[in-house]
């Protein structure tokens, strides 16, 4: 399914893909979404992109092996869980600190953190799975 027409546009539908994949991942408490429906998104948007374009530019893309990203991941929201432990606090209580950014308040959180390691969990396990299918079938 290497159409011109696929070809084409699949860098555009992945772009868009990837785009709402963190829209989903950052409203994802207040509102249905978060990490792992933003994962499911992106990964397949790295699908498309690999189907399109072929494995070894799907690969080169991501700049990084797809599981080495899901191991960042499972460490950032372990890691988010930890941090409730240094203030004596059960674990995986939320923490939440507001920054000062270019004159905007941004508020920070534990979930957040660990909303965002689950989301790059995701991309890297079912990124990997799905480039290693399509390298097996292009073989």
């Amino acid at each position: 399914m290497r159409t011109v027409i696929f070809r084409t546009f699949a860098p555009f539908i992945t772009a868009l893909m990837v785009l709402f994949s963190i829209f989903v991942l950052l409203r994802g408490h207040n509102e249905p979404g978060g990490g792992f429906i933003g994962g499911l998104i992106a990964a397949s948007a790295l699908a498309i992109y690999g189907i399109s374009a072929g494995v070894g530019p799907a690969r080169r893309a991501l700049k990084a092996h797809p599981m080495s990203i899901a191991a960042f991941g499972l460490l950032l929201a372990a890691l988010s869980g930890l941090l409730s432990l240094f203030t004596r606090q059960a674990f995986m209580t939320s923490q939440w600190v507001t920054i000062d950014f270019l004159g905007v308040a941004v508020d920070l959180s534990t979930p957040m953190f660990f909303d965002i390691g689950v989301y790059l969990v995701v991309v890297g396990a079912i990124g990997s799975i799905a480039l290693a299918l399509e390298e097996r079938e292009s073989d």
